[in-house]
């Protein structure tokens, strides 16, 4: 098995050569939008450049990039576009702009959106020319991309421009295609139906004679574009030369054909088209399928599109039908024909008679049809309507072959898709991991179509969004598993040795040799089941490495998946590995196979549970895991070994490879997957149709669901009565009470509950809607009641000025059904999820909510604000690893609550010690929650109950206020409280006190009756499952988790009300999903009340690492994203208070109307300029640097010499100005870029005191959810603008600055991309040379935008940025040195300081040597650029990496040196060794605080 040879990559084209380029030269004529005095339009230049540069070049990529780039469609193509003019190069010069931003995934529609007058008359042109004979005026390349274009119009129904041109070829009159026997057949199973065809009928009738001709043309449309496909199809030779211009129309027709299938929209009729067509029989019968080579893509396709038109839904109703609707139905298909064989066709009597299940496979009914005639074959689907009637006395016209697939392939017994579903593997074996057509290499171009399910708008049912996740997720997953097999396999180096077994020169971090592999149990298969229920092997490993990566493979937790992998190397001892070369023969692998730990085994051999207790410490390096392998491989494994004698996979694994726990979840995820789609998911019905992308987008929201609530406490949302009525502009407040001084929070408010019928009946009258009542809110204001006379029983409070757009996203997450917040940058997402959480806790406090978010971090960042609220800790529980980087000392993990319950509970009890000790009541009250709480029922409570009956005003008497003191039996316990307690003033503060001290003590009791479960229940997991089940409020996790522990939670009965979700649009679709179904339902119905989703699809999307599975299947669209596509009602979050005014700009266009919070104008942070720069924002452009601008040391692998420098010499200047070194982070688009910065920062500031280091240098896409006050950024290209020409990509970098923002990159190009026009306008505005006031120390006092006192040094390049920097530093070092030569000649009383000085300055005299001189950085860079290949190939150090010999560190030469000075004096022995010929791994130094 040899692995395919990669695809040829795409190479953009370099801004020389665009400028060099005929289109580009007639863009600067004619329409670039830079030029001011363009020349009028001329339809021959359309015709030149389709003619010379698409044709010529048969439609090569690079040219249509170029084109596509300069705006050719915005600024000419669609700006001139008329009837007029239209003609056959114009109409493909637009379908080919179309379908490259397609391919470039950038918005398409938007330039026909501004002027849609003539997209009509466009598209009918469009239909007639993709019709048009293949030998005529198009060729057939030339329909391949008309074809495309047709696609990619019925994916983008959303649109509404397209959707009324679509709409008219699909629909129910487009049946007149049909023949008219099966049409008959159509309208009496569905007789409403009937009623329209005949309105359909009447209209026509109607139509002037030209339109109905026109009507019908659009109507048979899709009919006659079969036929035409079919007579392409059959000009395909079985075994002769055929052009690839043919296999591809084929291709691109049948994607079309399964998008049309899977949509429900297109499917309902066209379904029943494709049905009375026999397409797939032609198919499936056609040549094409039958050539290895050429049909492979083709086949696969087949197979996917059978499956859509055998999909199990009601194509009317678009109900999912279950299993036994199925076999009704194939029973029925068999039935008829069994009863028309019967009436007409005695020779068919044995057939007739039969049951079903004896004559419904394939064998039989070719037994039984084989023999008859042509003509009897046809007469018998003409009777099940397949055909049309077979005149007497004539002969078919159809071949016997088709006929009798025809009838075959409609009545044999299908399998039933979950059934192929279960006896699927989920681990990808050699076999799949390596196949290019089922997982694509990362150099997919968006060219070609592949055979991948698509992630669009709408799906069929719930069964098949689940599945089309299902294999994409599998595939995405295997792609990752293929690279970390391929980087931990060659590390390891296997070779033969020379007795022939296997050696391996090598080492790798992720795998390890095997030493013993067993299997140990294969248990009996289930009833009904053929495979065993689980198969355990033990896997020993020799763990002769340094001590934390043995750490790190004695820390594998049960469940964590390793492959077993089978190498036999045919390379001898010594072979070098080439990454570019098959990586299969290179090393001989031969089987892989995955299994997932259950855990190590101690040395009595029993396998050791996780849990709070302390592992055990095994002596000697052999350590043995116990893993479950995949029963259903094992079985097939098996079944191969002994029918075809194959050798046994299980005795030949010699190598053990774990991967990151981060990555490494997949399993679980498609187990998940497989088990909700094995059970019926509930989910709400008010979700159903929302999620399946169908019916009305908004019926969701709060406003149209029937359980609203009138009214809501919002407890501390409020600071004041004023914010309140800020907060609802254009309503009219009533409040219940007049006197100004009772107005204060908290508030409860009472909205106007309009159900949505009464809604719609008041709009038809054209009644006024906004009337007085409607906009009127009721006001009331409440006193939280005295919870205590201690300080800490004061409730915490909300301090955040909520704006009116949160208030009303905070109103909608309280209301019952799905709310959706788009969160720009620095708006507060996070408060109001806070918000909403501490508010649905205080309005439903039987209710759980559950938070899910994307990363550990806004995890940890939400649970940092919901602290600080009035939320009980013990309602709080926290599931998942990352609790361990919470910056608190709380531990809200599982074991960390059940630890912290255990403790309040004795903490409590003492309490009661000394309630009872202060009573003097005998005993042993306070020994376990139970006898507390018969001591409260018996001796409190009757206490209480006594001095309340003494206390209250008796009858007519005046209620006495000392007596409020005097009779209170609970003095003694309070003595401990502020005195005094009783202020004496009136009788209902005292009595309110009074209560509060009550409730105090109650609350005591309450707490120990919740932890009397943990008295009962001994072991530490018991206790934990109570309190997720039962005790905690707030369950957070995140969505991995949540996928991961599916089927443990349901199991424990988990349930839950609420969901919220933070980071929504990062979230991958299925992952999305999966939380909302952690529960099982009650009585068939899901408990979820509110979704709340909070994202920012303007930001980047999930990560998806294969660019086909990202760009052809649409994976990397979130389900927040898709929902608001489909129109969903969001709350745009409209104020930003992170970033400077005049940075916001830089990306508030992508939003709608995003401004500023006050504080962004007024703190002096945000009006203070930026010490030694001019702006606050600069893009500063870098030319190329010694000729070279990027590189690409490895594929994808992006660097740029000159920004790297450039950005460090900023960094290193600003360091040295006095900012602080961690306010600033360096980022870059690319991770070649990373690795490369990193490199010059270790060699230029490495451990310098006087520089530090960058709080982080890292990749935009890293950094998303982050920020820091300076940012400085290198876009890398000066080839192709890349990546960045995502609009989201380009967000994300733009608003992760809060005070400064510096860019390095090659203005020349960026500047012309279309995408990113509105930002690059506002840089390119100010200089493009980087503005520095070298004398101007941090912090200023200058205010923004204000000249400056000092003198303004405009730098025109790197090396001269470098210099300037070198000579400043010396200048610094200096400077320093003569003040403490001055302190040196101090009176002899001062010695003792004079030693210290002495020894600060030997600091300082290394510090100098440590900076390289002017002449040593161009040698410095040349080392760094020759590193850029041992950055990009080497990630991880071998065991002899890390030893340093002490001449290499100058140790030796200076024998005082401690650590820090001999690293100094290391740097300063001039050029430094380099990455390249160290090997030091370049994320062996990442930046503090950045994990590795």
């Amino acid at each position: 098995m040899t692995a395919p040879a990669q695809p040829k990559k795409i190479v953009a084209p370099t801004v020389s050569q665009i400028n060099a380029e005929f289109v580009t030269q007639l863009a600067c004529k004619y329409w670039a939008p830079h030029i001011k005095k363009k020349s009028p339009f001329d339809i021959k230049v359309i015709e030149d450049i389709y003619e010379k540069e698409i044709v010529k070049s048969r439609f090569a990529i690079r040219k249509i990039m170029l084109l596509e780039f300069s705006q050719y469609l915005e600024n000419y193509l669609w700006m001139n576009y008329s009837p007029e003019v239209s003609s056959k190069a114009y109409l493909m010069s637009i379908c080919c702009m179309v379908n490259e931003k397609f391919r470039e995934n950038v918005p398409a529609w938007e330039t026909f959106k501004k002027k849609p007058d003539h997209f009509p008359f466009f598209f009918k042109c469009i239909l007639k020319a993709a019709l048009a004979e293949t030998d005529g005026e198009f060729s057939l390349h030339e329909q391949t991309v008309l074809l495309l274009f047709l696609d990619h119009c019925f994916n983008s129904l959303e649109v509404d421009l397209i959707r009324s041109q679509v709409q008219q070829l699909i629909s129910l009159p487009m049946w007149m295609g049909l023949q008219p026997a099966r049409l008959e057949l159509e309208l009496k199973k569905t007789p409403k139906l009937r009623k329209f065809w005949n309105l359909i009928k009447k209209n026509d009738e109607k139509m002037d004679p030209e339109a109905r001709e026109q009507a019908y043309q659009e109507r048979k449309f899709l009919s006659q574009l079969i036929q035409k496909f079919i007579s392409v199809l059959k000009s395909v030779p079985l075994s002769d030369p055929v052009t690839m211009d043919k296999v591809h129309y084929c291709e691109r027709f049948i994607e079309l054909m399964i998008d049309l299938e899977a949509l429900l929209p297109t499917r309902r009729w066209f379904n029943t088209i494709l049905d009375d067509s026999h397409l797939l029989v032609h198919c499936y019968l056609s040549n094409l399928v039958h050539r290895e080579e050429d049909g492979h893509l083709f086949s696969q396709l087949l197979d996917m599109l059978k499956f859509y038109t055998g999909f199990e839904i009601n194509d009317q109703t678009g109900n999912a039908l279950t299993e036994n609707e199925m076999t009704t139905i194939h029973y029925d298909r068999i039935t008829s024909l069994q009863r028309a064989a019967f009436a007409h066709f005695p020779e068919l009597y044995d057939f007739a008679l039969s049951n079903v299940a004896e004559v419904d496979t394939r064998e039989s009914l070719v037994k039984f049809f084989g023999p008859l005639s042509s003509n009897t074959l046809h007469q018998v689907a003409s009777y099940l309507c397949l055909l049309p009637t077979l005149p007497k006395a004539e002969d078919t016209t159809f071949d016997k072959e088709f006929l009798l697939e025809l009838l075959v392939s409609r009545h044999e017994r299908r399998i039933s898709q979950i059934q192929q579903l279960n006896q699927m593997p989920l681990y990808p074996t050699e076999k799949i991991i390596w196949d290019e057509n089922i997982v694509p290499t990362e150099y997919y171009s968006g060219e070609g179509c592949l055979a991948l399910p698509k992630l669009n708008l709408q799906f069929l049912t719930l069964h098949d969004y689940l599945l089309r996740n299902f294999n994409l997720f599998r595939l995405e997953s295997t792609y990752e598993i293929r690279q970390d097999i391929e980087d931990s396999v060659s590390r390891m180096k296997p070779w033969q040795s020379e007795y022939g077994g296997v050696v391996f020169g090598g080492w790798a971090r992720m795998a390890q040799p095997i030493v013993a592999f067993t299997v140990v149990e294969v248990a009996k298969p289930n009833i009904g089941e053929n495979w065993p229920t689980r198969v355990r092997a033990d896997v020993t490993i020799n763990l002769n490495v340094r001590d934390h990566i043995k750490d790190e493979w004695e820390g594998l937790r049960k469940h964590d998946v390793c492959f077993l992998i089978t190498v036999r190397p045919t390379k001898p001892y010594g072979t070098k590995f080439d990454r570019r070369r098959p990586f299969i023969e290179q090393v001989g692998l031969v089987y892989v196979r995955g299994c997932e730990i259950q855990g190590m085994l101690d040395d009595k051999g029993r396998v050791i549970e996780d849990g709070p207790e302390p592992r055990p410490n095994l002596r000697g390096e052999s350590r043995t895991f116990r893993v479950f392998l995949d029963p259903n491989q094992y079985q097939q494994d098996m079944t191969n070994t002994i029918q075809n004698g194959a050798e046994d996979v299980y005795e030949t694994f010699n190598i053990i490879m774990r991967r990151k726990p981060k990555e490494n979840n997949f399993k679980a995820v498609l187990e998940t997957i497989r088990n909700l789609m094995n059970t019926d998911c509930v989910v709400p019905d008010w979700l159903h149709d929302i999620i399946l992308g169908y019916g009305d987008p908004s019926s969701a929201h709060y406003s149209k669901m029937p359980n609203q609530i009138a009214t809501l406490d919002f407890n501390d949302t409020f600071l004041s009565i004023e914010h309140l009525k800020a907060s609802f502009p254009g309503h009219n407040v009533k409040v219940t009470v007049d006197d100004p001084a009772l107005q204060i929070p908290p508030f409860r408010i009472t909205f106007p509950v309009r159900s949505g019928k009464g809604k719609k009946r008041k709009d038809a009258d054209g009644e006024d809607e906004d009337t007085e009542e409607a906009k009127t809110l009721i006001v009331e204001p409440h006193v939280i009641p005295n919870r205590g006379p201690y300080p800490y029983n004061q409730p915490k409070r909300n301090t955040i000025q909520f704006t009116h757009t949160q208030i009303e996203a905070i109103r909608a997450g309280m209301q019952p059904g799905l709310t959706m917040v788009v969160g720009p940058p620095g708006t507060g997402k996070t408060d109001v999820a806070v918000q909403i959480i501490s508010n649905i806790y205080h309005n439903f406090p039987e209710q759980r909510t559950l938070i899910v978010t994307h990363s550990n971090q806004a995890l940890n960042q939400l649970f940092e604000k919901i602290m600080a609220l009035d939320i009980d800790e013990r309602h709080l529980l926290r599931l998942g690893h990352g609790e361990e980087e919470l910056e608190t000392e709380k531990d809200f993990s599982r074991y960390g609550r059940v630890n912290y319950v255990l403790a309040r509970r004795i903490e409590l009890l003492e309490e009661v010690k000394r309630l009872q000790k202060s009573l003097g009541v005998p005993g042993d009250a306070s020994y376990t929650c139970e006898t507390a709480g018969y001591f409260f029922l018996y001796q409190v409570m009757s206490r209480w109950e006594e001095y309340i009956s003494k206390v209250k005003n008796k009858g007519n008497t005046l209620p006495n206020v000392t007596e409020v003191s005097t009779f209170f039996p609970f003095h003694e316990y309070f003595a401990n409280a502020p005195q005094p307690i009783f202020k004496g003033r009136s009788y209902e503060e005292d009595m309110e006190i009074a209560e509060g001290c009550f409730r105090h003590i109650k609350k005591i009791f309450t707490q120990l009756e919740e932890f009397r479960a943990s008295e009962l229940l001994r072991s530490g997991l018991d206790r934990s499952k109570y309190l997720l089940v039962k005790e905690a409020k707030i369950i957070a996790m995140t969505c991995t988790h949540a996928a991961l522990k599916r089927h443990d939670l349901v199991k424990l009965g988990f349930k839950y009300d609420n969901i919220l979700m933070e980071e929504a649009a990062q979230i991958l679709e299925i992952e999305t999903f999966i939380p909302l179904l952690l529960q099982n339902p009650q009585d068939g119905f899901s408990r979820l009340k509110r979704w709340i989703m909070i994202g920012d699809h303007h930001q980047l999307p999930p990560v998806i690492k294969n660019m086909a599975f990202q760009k052809y299947s649409n994976m990397e669209q979130s389900l927040f994203t898709r929902f608001v596509r489909v129109g969903v009602p969001t709350v745009d979050l409209d104020a930003q208070g992170r970033a400077r005014a005049s940075l916001c700009n830089l990306y508030n266009w992508r939003y709608k109307n995003l401004g500023n919070l006050p504080h962004v104008q007024l703190l002096p942070e945000f009006s203070t300029a930026n010490a030694g720069l001019l702006y606050d924002f600069q893009l500063i452009n870098v030319e190329d640097f010694q000729g070279v601008g990027e590189s690409e040391p490895n594929p994808y692998f992006y660097q740029n010499l000159g920004e790297a420098e450039y950005v460090v010499a900023l960094f290193m200047y600003m360091c040295l100005l006095g900012y602080p070194a961690d306010k600033i982070s360096i980022l870059t688009t690319y991770n070649g870029q990373k690795h490369l910065i990193r490199d010059i920062i270790n060699r230029r500031c490495g451990s310098n005191p006087l520089i530090g280091r960058p709080n982080k240098v890292t990749t935009v896409d890293r950094f998303q959810g982050q920020q820091n006050d300076y940012i400085l950024l290198s876009l890398v290209r000066t080839r192709a603008v890349g990546h960045l020409r995502d609009v989201r990509r380009l967000v994300v970098a733009m608003s992760r600055a809060r005070l400064g923002l510096y860019i390095f990159a090659r203005v020349s190009l960026f500047q012309n991309c279309f995408e990113l026009t509105p930002a690059f306008s506002q840089l390119t505005a100010r200089p493009l040379h980087l503005h520095i006031i070298p004398t101007e120390p941090f912090p200023t006092s200058r205010k923004n935008g204000e000249r400056p006192s000092h003198e303004v040094q405009i730098i025109k390049n790197m090396p001269q940025m470098a210099n300037f920097v070198y000579n400043m530093y010396m200048h610094l070092i200096q400077t320093t040195h003569h003040y403490h030569q001055t302190l040196l000649q101090l009176p002899p009383a001062m010695v003792e300081e004079g030693e210290e000085v002495q020894s600060q300055d030997t600091e300082l005299e290394t510090e100098e040597e440590a900076m390289p001189a002017p002449a040593d950085i161009m040698p410095t860079l040349m080392d760094a650029s020759s590193s850029q290949e041992a950055s990009a190939s080497q990630t991880e150090p071998t065991s002899n990496e890390t030893e340093t010999t002490s001449s290499q560190t100058g140790a030796d030469s200076n024998p005082e040196a401690t650590p820090a000075e001999s690293k100094i004096t290391a740097t300063a022995a001039g050029p430094v060794a380099t990455p390249a010929e160290n090997n030091t791994p370049p994320d062996a130094t990442s930046a503090p605080g950045e994990t590795k």
